[in-house]
């Protein structure tokens, strides 16, 4: 199958769907990419806070010896944690993990996080992603789970604008602002958590994001399942979206999206299903002091 791309806006092109790895177990987590990989998954999102990096170069340097993908068809990408902003601290912490990821050069590079408190440290964070971009030690860099106010501040003195947004976005918390900031100033916006959220719970309503009811009618009339209907609306709503399962069904399920299209009509019923409640923390709260996160070398 042929994985339809994304063109961010240095040029570089990007699997629209990609495999990601957020809370997967270390112990899990090299099996699930491999079995992604094996699916047909060729973009794999992962992050240094997620302390999983090595298990993930694993399973790609295995799938690469056995000739079953080349480096050149994967798309990689991981991310800086608070812990290791600050120039210096940035450029190491891309040397931390690419070492652990087995690789020379990632595709893409992001500050995790907006360090609201400190933010001459995301900052400096970012210069620092941007000289490995000039050195070629990465195609594009990033931010993640930046607002407005984050972005306007970083693009007053960034020398190259971010290529990639990925922000807490699914159906029933849709961030409309910050993604049409994003598309103003050429920024893809990239959906993590994006069949439902993290917990599944619809807040205030009870129950499973799983089972809601206008998801479902949608779901059944294309005989697919809620997942597969909510990544399909992020891909024709032309973002990225990094769905993330180690189970082998699931992860099998979530990547079978381009063989069907939503109509107008019912991407409009999903997009009123916005009630937003983030499910994710809030920025604002992200400070060094409650989720300082030592990142371990290599």
């Amino acid at each position: 199958m042929t994985i339809p791309t994304l063109t961010l806006n240095n040029g570089v092109e990007m699997p629209a769907l990609g495999f990601g790895v957020y809370q997967a177990a270390p112990h899990e987590t090299e099996a699930a990419v491999a079995e992604a990989l094996s699916v047909g998954y060729r973009h794999v999102d992962t992050a240094a806070a997620y302390l999983n990096e090595r298990e993930v170069g694993r399973a790609i340097g295995d799938a690469i010896a056995a000739s079953e993908v080349a480096r050149d068809d994967l798309f990689l990408e991981t991310k800086v944690w608070i812990s290791d902003y600050g120039y210096d601290e940035t450029i190491h912490a891309f040397d931390k993990s690419a070492a652990k990821l087995g690789v020379e050069q990632l595709d893409l590079l992001i500050l995790h996080q907006p360090l609201p408190t400190a933010f001459d440290r995301t900052l400096e964070a970012y210069r620092g992603l941007e000289a490995l971009y000039a050195d070629g030690k990465v195609r594009a860099i990033g931010v993640s789970n930046f607002m407005t106010e984050h972005l306007h501040r970083l693009l007053d003195v960034a020398s190259v604008v971010p290529a990639v947004n990925q922000l807490e976005i699914h159906p029933f918390f849709q961030q409309r602002e910050v993604l049409s900031l994003d598309d103003e100033r050429g920024i893809l916006n990239q959906a993590w958590s994006p069949i439902g959220g993290i917990t599944f719970y619809r807040e205030g309503q009870g129950g499973s994001t799983l089972d809601d009811p206008t998801i479902a009618d949608i779901a059944a009339a294309h005989g697919k399942s809620p997942a597969q209907v909510m990544l399909r609306w992020h891909v024709q709503e032309g973002r990225s979206a990094i769905p993330k399962s180690v189970t082998p069904r699931r992860i099998a399920e979530n990547f079978d999206v381009f063989d069907f299209e939503l109509a107008g009509d019912e991407l409009a019923r999903i997009d009123a299903l916005d009630v937003g409640v983030r499910r994710g923390p809030e920025p604002v709260d992200i400070t060094l002091e409650r989720f300082g996160l030592p990142i371990p070398e290599a």
